[in-house]
């Protein structure tokens, strides 16, 4: 008998507590609530997907009919905090254990996966999408180019969720590129490092109210800046006086 997708979040969280990845409860939860409110006929799409982690959530979470589709080469590069590339051997193991974390949780059958990078995937991908989770390349320019080129792909009214946001050098200096005067998404707010975004008019005063928001959060990004300075610096331990964990990578 093929497992039961969980039909609650605390059953989510509970499933994906042993799966490897970068995803806090707050995070998971916001994963949830975006994906619920997604229409039967619409479209959840992910940028990096890595062990199945946030796509669990996403696809226990949504409505039937909703097209789920996860884009992850498992190539071996952008795995995680400090493993931007050269883990090639690594990659085939990814892409067994997504595909068996998928099965197990019992949502294996809803996902398309697209085993392509970002930027080649988009002919893949046809449609408005009405979620949009970006959690792919943090240097800036894959990730700009991600929140570009697939944002443009997000309907009017639709979420786009981003990880490592003012985190992430590379990311947060995406979204400065991208988001922070944009006329066209909305600043939501965030759950520790994931922003979140609508896509809708941001005109006028509304827009500058828009950008003073999230330059708001930029001393929450020194502060991560730092604490990742201090760990690579086997310096972790003073991470403590943040009300860090140093034993974690900030995200």
């Amino acid at each position: 008998m093929s497992p039961t997708p969980a039909t609650t979040f605390d059953e989510g969280e509970r499933v994906v507590a042993d799966v490897e990845g970068w995803m806090t409860s707050g995070q998971a939860r916001r994963l949830w609530d975006c994906a619920r409110s997604v229409p039967a006929g619409g479209q959840i799409v992910e940028i990096g997907s890595f062990r199945g982690r946030a796509m669990i959530v996403l696809a226990s979470a949504a409505e039937p009919g909703v097209e789920l589709v996860a884009i992850d080469p498992h190539a071996g590069n952008d795995r995680g905090p400090q493993e931007i590339s050269g883990f090639e051997a690594e990659a085939a193991d990814d892409h067994e254990v997504f595909k068996a974390n998928l099965e197990h949780a019992g949502v294996a059958e809803r996902v398309r996966h697209v085993r392509k990078f970002s930027n080649d995937a988009l002919v893949d991908v046809p449609g408005d999408i009405d979620l949009l989770y970006i959690d792919g390349a943090h240097r800036m320019k894959p990730a700009l180019e991600d929140i570009r080129s697939w944002g443009a792909k997000v309907k009017a009214g639709g979420d786009l969720l981003i990880h490592d946001s003012f985190s992430s050098v590379g990311v947060t200096a995406a979204l400065a590129a991208s988001l922070l005067w944009s006329a066209d998404f909305r600043y939501l707010g965030r759950s520790e490092s994931m922003t979140h975004y609508r896509r809708e008019p941001v005109r006028g005063g509304a827009r500058a109210r828009n950008t003073l928001a999230q330059l708001a959060q930029l001393p929450w990004f020194a502060r991560n800046v730092l604490i990742k300075a201090l760990i690579v610096a086997k310096l972790g331990r003073l991470t403590r006086v943040l009300g860090h964990d140093p034993r974690t990578w900030p995200y």
